[in-house]
């Protein structure tokens, strides 16, 4: 049996982790001098209800080591094999954390991969992971595959405003100048390494949109895998795009529809959307 592990960025609903039997280690959040861990004492919902409510500035920080070195040892003894799939080291220590966590537990059977990933992204690698130990695929065989499918995500997503991403240290002031403007909307993805880039600004978030959709022409999606949409406070944004997702022949079920977390939201902010899926 292979136990299959990822952190609370992945942005499963607690409902869907226990049905597809993942462990998930919750990112801790703080959002005006309080920390909760998210999925465990603070949901997307209240999340987003915080900053409205507050103003603050939310601040991430790594899961605590000694839960994961936990579920090491209880794979060890249980003689199950592991797979932690993590948050982009590009975006966190967390990667770097588990591996060294991984070394202590002395176990030839805990492997640790980055997912270069975040929110929908990551959330598709575990999804693949899982299908595969279903399938009866050793730990080692899961890592291959998963990273071999690694650089087919696609993930691109309008937001509101850089002001969080420039607040947490995502991007530099030189991009977050360039990008602040009246009424302009910053396009990002995720590149290759597992960072954040803007290659677009879109006036307006519709526009927004429409260059997300442009992207899907350009990039076509593998229907061997879901397509999700994904959104921040405001479900109607998400499902606007799933509308027009929907017009160019793709099937996008509400429950496609994704809210993005602290972990994730806590960098991009609130009103928000984007796309995500495995290029074919």
């Amino acid at each position: 049996m292979v136990r299959i592990i990822t952190d609370s960025a992945a942005d499963f609903e607690p409902f869907e982790l226990e049905k597809l039997h993942i462990d998930c280690i919750p990112i801790k959040v703080m959002v005006g001098g309080t920390e909760y861990e998210e999925n465990v004492d603070l949901s997307k919902d209240q999340f987003f209800q915080l900053l409205a409510d507050t103003g603050a500035t939310p601040k991430t920080s790594q899961p605590a080591p000694h839960i994961l070195m936990d579920l090491f040892a209880q794979a060890k003894a249980a003689g199950e094999e592991a797979v932690y799939i993590t948050l982009s080291s590009a975006l966190s220590g967390t990667y770097q954390t588990a591996c060294m966590t991984a070394e202590d537990t002395d176990s030839e059977n805990v492997f640790v991969l980055d997912s270069r990933n975040a929110t929908g992204g990551q959330r598709l690698l575990v999804e693949y992971a899982v299908r595969l130990r279903d399938e009866g695929k050793s730990a080692k065989e899961i890592v291959d595959a998963v990273a071999a499918l690694r650089d087919k995500i696609v993930l691109y997503a309008c937001i509101d405003t850089l002001e969080y991403l420039y607040r947490g240290g995502r991007i530099s002031q030189t991009v977050y100048k360039l990008g602040t403007m009246a009424q302009v909307k910053p396009v990002i993805r995720v590149s290759e390494e597992g960072g954040i880039e803007v290659p677009a600004k879109a006036m307006g978030m519709r526009k927004g949109m429409d260059m997300l959709c442009k992207r899907i022409e350009q990039q076509k999606p593998s229907a061997e895998h879901n397509f999700y949409v994904m959104y921040t406070a405001d479900r109607k944004i998400g499902q606007t795009l799933a509308e027009k997702v929907r017009t160019m022949g793709y099937d996008i079920p509400e429950e496609r529809i994704i809210q993005v977390g602290a972990g994730i939201g806590s960098h991009i902010g609130p009103n928000a959307c984007g796309i995500v899926y495995v290029e074919e």
